[in-house]
């Protein structure tokens, strides 16, 4: 089994910054993609941003030039800076992980709790 823990969410105003952690622990071999959803009120679930072990991205129209994504592969951990935010930013956040747990294993998909960010017009 492998758990996300995020943090770094949290209130801020228009135009400000914040930053995202999300780590991943238990039975790892391989974490092959990382990346980030949101979800706001009444809306479906989207993607924001994702990185491959290799450190290819990915990002959603809407946050690209704001938002940077990154990973710590030895410390199976990935980042979200975002900046210049926006009300429309508003949602949960959700890690995600495409996890390989051991080598003769296929790959699996977990989530994180998620974390509140708010922006403040």
């Amino acid at each position: 089994q492998v758990q996300l823990v995020e943090s770094g969410g949290g209130l801020v105003q228009t135009g400000g910054s914040l930053r995202l952690s999300c780590t991943a622990s238990g039975s790892i071999f391989s974490i092959l993609i990382m990346g980030w959803y949101r979800q706001a009120p009444g809306k479906q679930r989207e993607l924001v941003a994702v990185i491959t072990k290799g450190g290819v991205t990915n990002y959603a129209d809407s946050v690209k030039g704001r938002f940077t994504i990154s990973r710590d592969n030895a410390k199976n951990t990935v980042f979200l800076q975002m900046s210049s935010l926006e009300p429309e930013d508003t949602a949960v956040y959700y890690c995600n992980a495409f996890v390989i747990a051991t080598m003769m294993s296929s790959a699996s998909n977990y989530w994180g709790q998620g974390t509140q960010v708010t922006v403040s017009s």
